[in-house]
């Protein structure tokens, strides 16, 4: 399974981005996926989640409301609306895959794409 992530950019806050996740070499609508980012010198963290045909999702709750995950399983991508940016979404934002069930444990994916970097200036 290979992930390319792309979308990422430098955007004023309370502006928008969208991200994109391209997936190559497997299944796609057999894996749920996931956004995480990982500001620096600071963990990992779960943005939000969405199932193998689109029907679930889920968020953190210092996005919700503003991102919305969604996913095109015909051009095996999963996508990240990002709404309303605030300086603290700055980071590296990275998709991953999980085979059969989602988590919003980062160590419970096994596929990672590359991130790609989000900077929102104040």
């Amino acid at each position: 399974v290979q992930l390319q992530a792309s979308g990422g950019g430098l955007v004023q806050a309370g502006g928008s981005l969208r991200l994109s996740c391209a997936a190559s070499g497997c299944t796609f609508n057999w894996f749920h996926m996931g956004w995480f980012r990982q500001a620096p010198g600071k963990e990992r963290e779960f943005i939000a989640r969405i199932g193998y045909s689109g029907g679930t999702t889920d968020y953190a709750e210092s996005v919700k409301g503003r991102f919305t995950i969604s996913r095109d399983n015909a051009k095996n991508t999963v996508y990240l609306q990002m709404n309303s940016l605030k300086p603290e979404d700055t980071a590296v934002y990275y998709c991953a895959a999980r085979y059969c069930s989602g988590s919003y444990d980062a160590s419970d994916y096994a596929y990672w794409g590359q991130g790609t970097l989000v900077t929102v200036s104040s």
